[in-house]
Order: C-alpha cells, then structure tokens, then sequence
C-alpha cells in the first residue's frame, strides 16, 4: 500500500515524505462491461502533511477543490458547459445523494450508478462479439410514489427499466431486480434486436401491469405474442415521467428505423441505444430499415443536444459525447469513401467491394462488414456519386452468391 502511494505522490509531483496519516475506505468493483476487464478502485483517505506552507499552496492548486453540495449540484442539476464530475468522484459521494436508489439490487450483480439514481448494470445477451453483455438501465427515485401532474407526460412511473436483453441463463436474476422495484413500472425498448427485448417475458410475469413503451416499428417487429400487456407507442420529443424525473424520447433511426434514445433531462445524460457503443461504432440493420442517411442526421441532432454524458447498451458510459460524435462521423465518411474508391477502382459486387474496402479486417468479420458496405452504397446512390459504369443491378444480384460464400443465407430471403 505505501509504494502505491509514493507512486500517486509521485505522479502529481509532491514527495513521499508528505505522506500523513491514510486509511482504507472502501473498495468500488467496476461491472463487467467488456471486451476488455473492469478496472477496479480503492478509496483511500488521509491527509498530507506540509512543514512548507509553499508546498501546501502548491497541493491545493492541482485541482479544483469543490464541496459535496456543489460536486452534486454539478451531477444532478447540469447546465450547459458545467463542469464534468467522473464516476469515481460520484461513488465517494453516492451516501451523500439525495438521489440515491431507493431499492436492492440483487448482490451478485456489480452496477454503476451514474449519474446518481440512473444504474446501469450489463447482463449476460446474445450479442454480437466483441461484447457479450447488454446494459439494462434502471431508474427508481427515493420521492417515487409522490403525487405529481402527469397530464403533460405520455406515461408515467415509479420505475423505469430500458431495454432488458439478458439472455435466459440471467432471467432468475431479471426477475429479482423486477420484484425489487416499484410496481408501477415503465418499460423502454429502444429497438427490437433480440439482445434488446429477450427478458420482456420475465418483466410481463412478474409485473403484468409494467407498461411497454416503443416506437411504432419496433412494436410491430417486437410483436404481439412477446408483450401481451400494456404498452403505448411513442414518438419523438414524448415525454416521460419517472419518479418525478422528466425523460425526452428523441427518435434517433440509423441502426434501425425504429431507433430511439431517451434522454434524462435534469442530468443532460442520454441513453443512446445501440448508436452509439463502448467501443468502436455500430452495425446498421439494413434489413430493419437501417440507413446511412438516418444515422449521419441521428448524430447531428444528438450533437446539437450537447449532452454530458452518453449511456450505450453495450459497453462503458462515455463522458466525452462531442469526440465520440465526431469521431463516429469521420470514420463513417472515411469507410464511404474507400467503399467508393473500390467502386471506382473496378469492383462490381458485394463481395469484391468487402474484400477491396475491407482488407485491413479479419475475413470472419466481412459479414458484418457487408451490412456497412449495403448501407454505404445506398447512401452513396441517394447523394448521387456512384460512377456511371457502376451497375446497381449486377450489384444487387450478387448479394446471394455473397451469402452464399459467407455460409449463411440472404437474410433478407429468410422467412
């Protein structure tokens, strides 16, 4: 323990010798969040001791040094261009919160709850590699049950579950966190992927009265057989009240047509579905009517939310929105534009057009590639640059033999 301190004097440049008195708090586990392995963090406290008020001077000006009051403030009523409080920051000061959840997650479970009263716990889905959870978020407020005008809200609750996923190996412990909430609950579906709505059964036995909210056609994929129940479909800009929480649903298609995001209003956090993910950037559903043009307007609007944090389904939460957003939008025209110099270059069909813009990926990889590429040229044809000796007939007719190669059949033939 006393070497990792001297390492942390150290790293913000103070001496060993200025090390006091320090015990251990506690020991915050980060959930399994994938690909990679949760990092894990020890709260130590202490305090330094200076002989020189000169190097007193100089410890307090390595940060901003803020009171708890003002630290919540900063998460739980956030203005545009506040200043960002972390995870670890809102863990010390989760006993503080006067948002902090009202109910018990089961304990085997590590979640993260940020900002406080929003937890985000992964579960166990059929996902696609290189992640093997979906993040269920749960929202259940200590004033839940108070009585609040409701008039103005396309549904309200005393609980919030989005997008329970978890595959049925995990459905006993869905079922635990389901009896542990409020009975008046809400159930959000941002689109209709099997790792999205795979525990919506479990939720239907234990609360028969939860009430399911979807965009139309994710309603219409999800199907009537899977939730029997209440259920109301919603549109951009609706709104939800959680607790007395405000929610935004903002439609946000691309990754399908169905796609949409919520954002928590008071916090600028925005649950983004499968826009955006912990790591690297989404397949469109091209067979769900997923689309370039969809998704570049989606990212353009959740740039103009400015929102402080961002909430994927899949994989950590993200405190830089603006670089992610970019990010996503240099990379997609950069993969547009390769896909459109193997055009140029000669290649005529699906597969010739993968292996020329993908050559740089693992081949095991190419059929979800070939979802990107789909997705690409369509869009390429609606801004009206694909060259002129370049067939959209021979292109489309080649899918099968794509499919084919890959061993899977045209999905869009299945059924």
């Amino acid at each position: 323990a006393r070497s990792a301190l001297d390492q942390v004097m150290s790293q913000v440049g103070l001496p060993s010798e200025n090390i006091g008195h320090w015990v251990y708090w506690k020991f915050v586990e980060e959930p399994d969040f994938g690909p990679g392995s949760p990092v894990h963090t020890v709260f130590i406290l202490g305090m330094f001791k200076f002989e020189d008020k000169n190097m007193r001077d100089s410890c307090l000006e390595l940060g901003k040094w803020i009171s708890v009051c003002s630290a919540l403030r900063l998460l739980l009523e956030v203005n545009p261009n506040d200043d960002r409080v972390g995870p670890l920051v809102a863990a010390m000061l989760s006993s503080d919160s006067s948002k902090a959840v009202n109910w018990r997650i089961p304990p085997m479970f590590h979640f993260q709850e940020y900002p406080p009263g929003i937890c985000i716990l992964p579960m166990r889905s059929r996902t696609a590699k290189p992640f093997h959870t979906t993040n269920l978020v749960i929202m259940a407020r200590v004033n839940a049950g108070e009585d609040i005008e409701c008039s103005a809200f396309i549904a309200s609750g005393d609980a919030l579950i989005v997008d329970p996923g978890c595959c049925s190996k995990f459905h006993a412990e869905l079922e635990d966190i389901v009896a542990a909430l409020p009975r008046k609950l809400v159930v959000f579906i941002t689109h209709h992927h099997y790792d999205h709505v795979d525990g919506l059964s479990v939720i239907q036995k234990c609360n028969p009265d939860a009430l399911l909210l979807a965009h139309e056609n994710t309603m219409s994929r999800i199907g009537k057989d899977a939730w029997t129940s209440g259920s109301a479909k919603i549109s951009d800009c609706d709104e939800i009240c959680i607790g007395g929480e405000r929610l935004r649903v903002i439609f946000a298609p691309g990754h399908t047509d169905g796609h949409v995001a919520l954002l928590h209003v008071s916090t600028n956090s925005l649950v983004v579905g499968d826009h955006c993910v912990g790591q690297g950037s989404a397949v469109l559903d091209v067979t769900s009517g997923g689309n370039m043009k969809d998704y570049f307007q989606t990212t353009y609007r959740f740039l103009e939310l400015s929102p402080h944090v961002l909430i994927p389904m899949h994989g950590r939460i993200n405190f830089w929105p603006k670089r992610m957003l970019c990010g996503y939008l240099k990379h997609r025209r950069d993969r547009e534009r390769s896909i459109l110099n193997a055009i140029e270059s000669g290649a005529q069909t699906l597969f010739d057009i993968v292996v020329k813009s993908y050559s740089d990926v693992d081949a095991k990889l190419w059929l979800y590639a070939s979802s990107n590429v789909r997705v690409h040229v369509d869009h390429l044809a609606y801004q009206g640059k694909l060259p002129k000796g370049f067939s959209l007939e021979t292109y489309l007719c080649s899918f099968d033999a794509f499919f084919s190669k890959m061993g899977v059949q045209n999905p869009q033939r299945e059924g």
